[in-house]
């Protein structure tokens, strides 16, 4: 068609003839010929040399920008970048990020990662990369895996803008491999409720669920704490599977409908987990997969959902590869939960800036603090499937115990330490001197968590803090009693972390998050619990 389209414009052109002139011979183009006619046009009579490869891909990009936030093209570089995660291993700092307004901005750190560990945070934008501006007009996400990923042990600068914060702060960052298990932690919160914590939903996500609820039931589990907090979603198979642990066989975990397609339901499939209580952890950054499960638990009234409103992501992406590796993700459908809620909150078409504006609107609302400042929308009214709740569709899932975001640790100081790596540092070089010792003494990850203390080791900190130019005076001591809980939990966490390898760093972190606190409460009191569910 496009050679045809092409003599065709050189025999008018020729001819000296115009658009009027096609228009008066009749001449109607359906819109995918006017599209390679317009084609055929640059190519054949613009001023300069035209890549046509790179004439496509920004006529399909801009396409895409038109429909929806999700919708979207990924050269053959981006398409492996992307699936990376969810199905093998790779060396960088380990950061999940986005593009806003040509500005790099971290959407989540991983787990156990480089980045993790030396204190970046969510919502941090990077401005230097190596001391050179990495913020510019028209970036890439292939731009950016170029400069952050690299071989295990490579070092990359970063200098980064955080909300609140006028100077850039600056991290020096060691590659490492980036962990790709997505139950990255699970242990007893106390005899008989377990917590575990999924990261992301990934290929064996099910399969290491329930490999985690049998090994805690083993140690007397009877109920427990899901942590899909910060959890950006995954794969809708591995969410499925999370759900099916938890609900009968054939009951619906997630329909999904388009104007395109027949109506689809995923059923919950055989293998429930026994458990009794159990109550899930969701925040603003739970999107997707964890939106799926949570919503499926509170519809059937299976779980307590304790948190912040989730993300608000429910828009089905079906992967078109395309032959030279490069891939279109076209949204085909909405998630529905088995009420009929619709978890995508609301957007308007070609506005993408403004919907990734969201989590600025829900800061500056007052959202993340107080539950009467989120907006519901009464019109998406519905009721669970068994107590007939009143749950609220159009944007996310709603707790059924809201829990205000907590910042009361964090410090100018605690900042500064974590930015230049002091606490990161300071574990590394006390393990160089004691590490024999302590693992003679503490022989496994229990016996150091029952047992061991970080509160004498503040006082050293303070002096490698000194001595990487993080000043305490008198004006800032207030700050270090501020932060000192969480200081000496991070201390205790990373040093059982390294010391015994059992991704037991969490729950050193746990017993500070109100999250967490009043999931275990909400738990250990079944009155509570089931006033919360609507059971008789």
């Amino acid at each position: 068609m496009k050679k045809i389209l092409t003599a065709l414009l050189v025999a008018l052109t020729a001819l000296g003839a115009s658009a009027r002139d096609l228009s008066n011979l009749g001449m109607q183009f359906s819109p995918d010929q006017k599209l390679r006619y317009a084609e055929a046009l640059i190519e054949r009579f613009y001023v300069d040399d035209v890549n046509s490869d790179t004439l496509v891909q920004e006529a399909i990009i801009a396409m895409l920008k038109t429909l929806d936030p999700h919708s979207a093209y990924s050269t053959p570089k981006e398409t492996e970048e992307l699936t990376q995660p969810l199905d093998g291993k790779f060396s960088g700092i380990g950061v999940q990020f986005s593009i806003v307004r040509d500005t790099v901005t971290v959407v989540q750190t991983t787990v156990g990662g480089p980045s993790e560990k030396l204190g970046i945070l969510a919502g941090d934008r990077i401005i230097l990369v190596n001391d050179s501006i990495f913020t510019f007009k028209g970036i890439k996400n292939s731009d950016v895996l170029k400069k952050l990923r690299g071989p295990k042990g490579s070092k990359v600068n970063l200098k980064v803008k955080r909300a609140g914060v006028p100077e850039l702060i600056e991290f020096r960052i060691v590659r490492d491999d980036i962990p790709i298990y997505s139950v990255d932690e699970k242990y007893m919160a106390d005899p008989t409720t377990g917590y575990i914590r999924i990261t992301r939903f990934a290929e064996d996500t099910p399969k290491e669920l329930r490999d985690a609820i049998g090994q805690l039931k083993k140690k007397g589990m009877k109920n427990l704490i899901l942590d899909l907090e910060d959890n950006t979603g995954g794969y809708l198979g591995a969410a499925q599977g999370v759900a099916s642990a938890f609900l009968k066989p054939g009951q619906v975990v997630v329909s999904t409908r388009g104007s395109k397609q027949e109506p689809v339901s995923l059923e919950a499939k055989v293998g429930q987990m026994g458990l009794n209580r159990v109550v899930v952890m969701v925040n603003q950054y739970s999107a997707s997969a964890s939106e799926i499960v949570s919503g499926a638990l509170q519809d059937y009234d299976r779980a307590v959902i304790v948190g912040r409103r989730t993300f608000g992501k429910g828009l089905v992406q079906r992967p078109f590869p395309l032959p030279d590796g490069s891939m279109i993700r076209l949204t085909t459908a909405r998630y529905y939960t088995p009420s009929g809620r619709c978890i995508q909150r609301p957007y308007e078409k070609g506005h993408s800036e403004e919907y990734q504006m969201d989590m600025l609107s829900r800061y500056k609302s007052g959202e993340l603090w107080h539950q009467d400042s989120v907006k519901i929308d009464s019109t998406q009214r519905y009721e669970t499937l068994n107590n007939h709740r009143i749950v609220y569709g159009g944007g996310g899932i709603m707790p059924d115990a809201f829990v205000p975001a907590d910042t009361s640790h964090y410090t100018p100081y605690y900042r500064d330490l974590m930015a230049k790596a002091v606490i990161n540092t300071f574990v590394q070089d006390y393990l160089d001197k004691y590490r024999k010792e302590l693992k003679k003494k503490f022989p496994n990850a229990d016996e150091f968590y029952e047992n061991f203390t970080a509160a004498p080791l503040i006082s050293e900190l303070v002096a490698a803090g000194e001595a990487a130019g993080v000043k305490l005076s008198d004006d800032n001591r207030e700050q270090l009693e501020t932060s000192r809980p969480l200081l000496e939990a991070i201390i205790k966490g990373l040093l059982e972390r390294d010391l015994y390898d059992s991704g037991s760093y969490i729950r050193n972190i746990n017993p500070l998050r109100p999250d967490f606190t009043t999931a275990l409460r909400i738990i250990n009191d079944p009155a509570e619990y089931n006033r919360l569910l609507g059971n008789p």
